[in-house]
């Protein structure tokens, strides 16, 4: 913090001069900081002659602690479809918990919240190796509302003291887990991409990427518990271990009433193939050039019953909605084969690909970034060559 002892402040406003963010000004001939504004870079403090400016570094907080003693258990957030089905990223979570689980020797658990229907999905859950699945079950949970959501599963949370929880980097999860994260008092590594356990602390390592994926920070939440993260779909591999002895809990939980309600779900109809689960995604970017030329994307998509997917710059633009967005900042997608239309390649959108089987890339740019990571690179004119493949396609139908 920079401080000015008025009383030794003359108005000389050597200081006024001197800040590069004009964050001083001079009132009733004394100088005052805008804190909003200042950057505490200190260049103020060796201008003044009378040692009216001083710097006094702040103390940092303690760290929040708590007992963390009696927790146990890598838990997985069951997120349900529509259907009330579980979502595929919960499978490749309940994969990789059974994983940690071994490695701290205790059990795996899922939490599934929804109305008594979703029962009838169990069946996955045990073929996946779940050990236990904490079922909080109401009418009131037919559809998702994150405060309701997340005041269910921190009523079983208290109750049962996970040592780990997991979800899905989802639009539910992401905006479910911090909320629980704040009601718990404790962290959250978002958007992970590998987790392992630390074989002498034996605390859950948090890989994700940072700086726009230039480098990978491992983060460890030390002082409280459970430990939290979402995990980004698709980075994780599912396989089936099935679990006969699976144990069913039911948890009764009372809605929380908030000022939120549920009208009704309008699916959107140019989303005629789910992005994350989809086996060939076409992907067009800032080189499409307007909306109505979408068009001819959905068209290439169509011949190849793929999904259509879209950089940062074209959601940006209006020219297709956020769910199609591919990226570090949308969804983060495996398909067999991945084709990216007019997409320069940046750090930001290869994080979200990257792990496709095959990708392609049709760019007039022959020095684009995308050609850096293609299996297969189509130098020219995606107006000329979308065409021509489209109609070559048609003929092999």
């Amino acid at each position: 913090m920079i401080k000015i002892i008025n009383e030794k402040c003359v108005g000389c406003t050597a200081c006024v001069k001197v800040c590069p963010f004009s964050a001083i000004s001079m009132v009733s001939k004394k100088a005052v900081i805008d804190y909003h504004t200042c950057t505490l870079c200190k260049a103020c403090v060796p201008s003044c002659k009378f040692s009216a400016i001083i710097y006094e570094e702040e103390k940092s907080a303690a760290p929040h602690k708590q007992d963390i003693s009696g927790y146990s258990g890598v838990w997985v957030y069951g997120e349900l479809t529509r259907e009330y089905k579980p979502a595929s990223v919960v499978l490749e979570l309940l994969t990789k918990a059974r994983d940690l689980a071994k490695d701290l020797k205790t059990y795996t658990a899922v939490v599934v919240i929804g109305p008594s229907a979703a029962r009838s999905n169990f069946e996955v859950l045990k073929e996946y190796g779940a050990d236990k699945i904490f079922f909080a079950h109401n009418e009131h949970y037919k559809h998702y509302l994150s405060e309701v959501f997340a005041d269910a599963f921190f009523q079983v949370v208290k109750r049962h003291k996970p040592d780990i929880i997991l979800a899905g980097a989802t639009t539910i999860g992401r905006s479910l887990m911090p909320r629980l994260a704040v009601q718990l008092q404790t962290g959250l590594t978002a958007d992970c991409t590998e987790l392992h356990i630390d074989p002498k602390e034996r605390l859950l390592i948090q890989t994700r990427p940072a700086f726009g994926g230039n480098i990978m920070a491992c983060i460890i939440t030390r002082n409280t518990k459970p430990q939290m993260a979402t995990v980004r779909h698709r980075v994780m591999k599912a396989a089936a271990q099935k679990n006969p002895t699976c144990e069913i809990i039911e948890e009764k939980a009372t809605p929380v009433k908030t000022g939120v309600e549920f009208i009704k779900f309008i699916k959107e109809e140019t989303s005629k193939v789910n992005l994350a689960e989809a086996n060939i995604i076409i992907s067009g970017g800032r080189g499409i050039g307007a909306k109505e030329n979408f068009a001819l994307i959905e068209q290439f998509a169509e011949s190849l019953n793929a999904a259509v997917g879209a950089s940062r710059a074209a959601v940006d633009s209006g020219w297709i909605p956020y769910s199609h967005q591919v990226g570090q900042t949308g969804t983060t997608v495996s398909p067999k084969i991945y084709i990216a239309c007019g997409i320069s390649g940046q750090i930001q959108h290869l994080v979200g690909m990257q792990s496709s089987d095959i990708i392609v890339a049709i760019n007039k740019d022959p020095d684009a970034p995308i050609f850096k990571v293609a299996d297969y690179g189509i130098v020219g004119d995606l107006f000329k060559v979308i065409p021509a493949l489209i109609k070559r396609f048609k003929a092999k139908a």
